[in-house]
């Protein structure tokens, strides 16, 4: 259902504030439409800043005044740091994977992911495959500190082997925390930002999540324009610990992102990921496998492990509000964890 739905999402978001063009030419040769941050003087910061100028609806103090429904959440919605509107966001590792950025949206994500024929050192028999739908959010609530809401959905299980019997179709855990962006430069294109997430125990048992008293996650993220805004490099550095230690596992992750601009509107992307688990489960099973970043395992034997995926994908930017995305994830290890591959789409509504 979202496959077919995709054009028509596109469509209805695209009119809710205009057709902003992401061109060079255009944004150098107009001045700004908003008063976000970025506007600080006319014309714009630079080159890739803000709105290249606004349709026939005109502009006011608060920006596009064009009809739809976010003109009727102005007044509430702090809007998202448009200075920086030449670049994607990441897609590798979704929840931990944070845009350094300053964003105010909505991000509907479907996944499809494929699980191994068999899992850790005692060969566990799996294989199938596990579908989710989720919903991210973010919600800019001052110039440089934003609202983030990372995990939740459903997820679908068609799973094998013996995981069929352990995982059951059902409402993933909720996370959720806080983003601040430390260093902005809208002249360098170059951003760094720090937050932290906590993942609330609130999704069912029998999906896998619910495990013990919940985790955090501390993370810093950085982003960087590259040749002229054609290329942006992000990378994201984490650190996720559990409340309790003794039924869940704690690890530090490296995430990168590499994209270059086809054409005005289209993509091509390429990110990795390396996980390190640094502490067992200290009264877990001897699982070998700790539930990467969908499941949640209390395994006593993954402390040590590295998992390093790969992924490519393309993205699709009609205007500053829309961005839409797909990308095949596979690892790079021996060892696995649970993932054999997996498929990502994404649909970006920003303010």
């Amino acid at each position: 259902m979202l496959y077919k739905g995709m054009p028509s999402l596109l469509l209805i978001a695209s009119l809710l504030c205009g057709n902003a063009c992401l061109t060079s030419d255009n944004l150098a040769a107009q001045e700004c439409c908003d008063t976000v941050a970025c506007c600080d003087a006319d014309p714009c910061c630079d080159s890739f800043g803000c709105d290249s100028g606004c349709d026939a609806c005109g502009c006011d103090s608060s920006g596009c005044l064009c009809g739809g429904f976010l003109s009727g959440l102005k007044s509430r919605l702090r809007q998202s740091d448009h200075c920086f509107d030449d670049f994607i966001s990441p897609m590798i590792d979704f929840v931990h994977f944070e845009d350094p950025r300053n964003l105010t949206e909505l991000r509907p994500i479907f996944m499809t992911h494929q699980f191994p024929s068999t899992l850790g050192p005692a060969n566990i028999p799996a294989g199938g495959s596990a579908q989710l739908f989720a919903l991210q959010f973010r919600i800019a609530l001052t110039e440089r500190l934003s609202l983030i809401a990372v995990k939740d959905g459903y997820v679908i299980d068609n799973s094998e082997g013996a995981l069929d019997g352990l995982l059951a179709s059902g409402w993933a855990d909720v996370t959720a925390g806080l983003k601040y962006n430390l260093i902005r430069d809208t002249k360098a294109g170059r951003l760094v930002s720090g937050g932290f997430t906590y993942e609330i125990p609130m999704g069912n048992k029998g999906t896998l999540q619910a495990l013990g008293d919940g985790e955090f996650n501390v993370f810093a993220s950085a982003g960087q324009r590259l040749l002229d805004g054609d290329a942006h490099y992000m990378t994201s550095v984490g650190y996720q610990f559990p409340v309790d230690g003794a039924i869940q596992t704690s690890s530090i992750h490296w995430l990168n992102h590499l994209d270059y601009r086809l054409t005005d509107r289209l993509y091509l992307l390429t990110e990795n990921s390396w996980w390190h688990w640094l502490d067992d489960a200290e009264n877990g099973a001897p699982l070998g496998v700790a539930g990467q970043d969908i499941l949640n395992l209390p395994a006593s034997n993954v402390a040590g492990n590295d998992l390093v995926t790969h992924n490519v994908g393309l993205k699709l930017k009609p205007n500053r509000n829309l961005e839409a995305g797909v990308a095949y994830e596979f690892p790079l290890t021996d060892f696995k964890d649970i993932i054999q591959d997996r498929v990502q789409l994404d649909l970006i509504i920003r303010y």
